[in-house]
C-alpha cells in the first residue's frame, strides 16, 4: 500500500513539475482582459504565448537577473506579451502585472507621433496626404504665381476670414512652397494638431546607439533613463542632465520598442508607460485557444470559428 502511495504522490509530483516546467519555459495561457486589442483579440479570449519566439528568457529573475537564451529580435507588427515596464512596486521584473500589444516601433526606427505620441499611420504620412494651411489674404495673388511656377494644379481656394485664406497642400506641395520662400515663409498650418509640422520624429532606442534630446522628447528619456538605465537623470531649465552633467544625446545598454493598443481609445500601451525594454518581454502572442462569444457581461456561446486560430 506504501509503495502504491509512494508511486502516486511521484505521479503528481511528476506531472506539477512537467506543467511548471512548460508554463516558465515553453509556453503560458493569458487571459485578454479588455478591448485594446480588437479586432485582432477580443476580451475573454485566452492565448498561448510562445516563449521561444525571441529567446527563452530565464524565469525567476529575482534570483540571478535578466537571460535570454537563444535571442532572438523583435519584429514589428508582433503582438507581444510583456511585464508593465512602470510598475515599481515589484523589484522583480517577471512579477509584474502582464500587458499585451502590437509592436509598432523596434530599434532604431523613426516614428512620427503627435503631441499625445499617438503614432501617425504611414498611409496618412503619404506624400500625397493633404493638410489644410493658411496665408494672409493680400498673398493671393503671389501665392497663384507661385503655384503657376511650381506646376501645383489645380488647387482651389477652401475658404477665408477677414484676414487669412485657406488651401490644401500635400506634404510634398508643401515642401516646395516652403523651399522657394525660404526663411520668408508666409504659409502656416491650419490645423496644429493634424498638421505636419505638429508630428516628430520619435527615433526608438537601440543598445549602444545615440538619441537626440528634444524639448519634446526629453521626458520620455528622462523616464526611460531612470526606470531602466538605472541612471540619476533629472531635467532642469528645459535641460536633461544626467549624472548632474547637461546632455543633448543619450545612449542606452538595451534594446527598447514602441507598442500600442489596436483600439486607439485604449491608453494601456506606450503612450502610457513608455517605452518597453527587452528584458520585459515575455513573448509572442501565439495561438488562441479558447473563446467565448460576450455581451453585457454574459456569455452567449463559444466563438468556433476563432479557436486553435494563429494571432494576427
Amino acid at each position: 500500500m506504501r509503495g502504491r502511495n509512494r508511486k502516486i504522490a511521484a505521479t503528481i509530483t511528476g506531472v506539477i513539475l512537467i506543467v511548471v516546467l512548460l508554463r516558465s519555459c515553453v509556453a503560458t495561457s493569458y487571459l485578454i482582459p479588455s478591448s485594446g486589442m480588437e479586432n485582432s483579440l477580443y476580451r475573454g479570449e485566452r492565448i498561448l504565448v510562445n516563449k521561444w519566439s525571441y529567446g527563452l528568457r530565464l524565469p525567476f529573475m529575482s534570483l540571478w537577473g535578466y537571460h535570454r537564451w537563444t535571442d532572438k529580435p523583435v519584429r514589428k507588427d508582433d503582438i507581444l506579451v510583456f511585464n508593465n515596464p512602470a510598475n515599481l512596486s515589484q523589484a522583480a521584473i517577471d512579477q509584474r502585472e502582464i500587458f499585451i500589444s502590437r509592436c509598432l516601433g523596434v530599434p532604431g526606427d523613426t516614428l512620427l507621433v503627435d503631441s499625445l505620441f499617438s503614432v501617425i499611420p504611414s498611409e496618412k504620412n503619404a506624400p500625397d496626404q493633404k493638410y489644410l494651411y493658411m496665408y494672409p489674404r493680400k498673398k493671393e495673388k503671389q501665392l497663384d504665381s507661385l503655384l503657376t511656377i511650381l506646376s501645383i494644379r489645380p488647387n482651389t481656394l477652401l475658404g477665408q476670414d477677414t484676414a487669412k485664406n485657406v488651401r490644401s497642400f500635400s506634404r510634398y506641395e508643401y515642401y516646395l512652397l516652403e523651399q522657394a520662400l525660404g526663411a520668408n515663409n508666409w504659409i502656416e498650418p491650419a490645423d496644429t494638431e493634424d498638421s505636419v509640422a505638429a508630428l516628430k520624429p520619435l527615433i526608438i532606442p537601440g543598445k549602444g546607439k545615440a538619441v537626440r534630446v528634444y524639448p519634446w522628447n526629453m521626458t520620455l528619456l528622462r523616464n526611460t533613463l531612470v526606470l531602466h538605465e538605472q541612471k540619476r537623470a533629472e531635467i532642469k531649465n528645459d535641460t536633461l542632465y544626467i549624472d548632474g552633467k547637461p546632455v543633448q544625446h543619450c545612449y542606452f545598454t538595451k534594446d527598447y520598442y514602441w507598442v500600442s493598443a489596436n483600439n486607439s481609445i485604449n491608453l494601456s500601451d506606450s503612450r502610457l508607460f513608455g517605452l518597453v525594454p527587452k528584458d520585459h518581454v515575455i513573448g509572442k502572442a501565439a495561438l488562441i485557444w479558447f473563446s467565448k462569444e460576450q455581451e453585457t457581461g454574459l456569455f452567449n456561446g463559444y466563438r468556433w470559428d476563432r479557436m486553435w486560430k494563429r494571432v494576427r
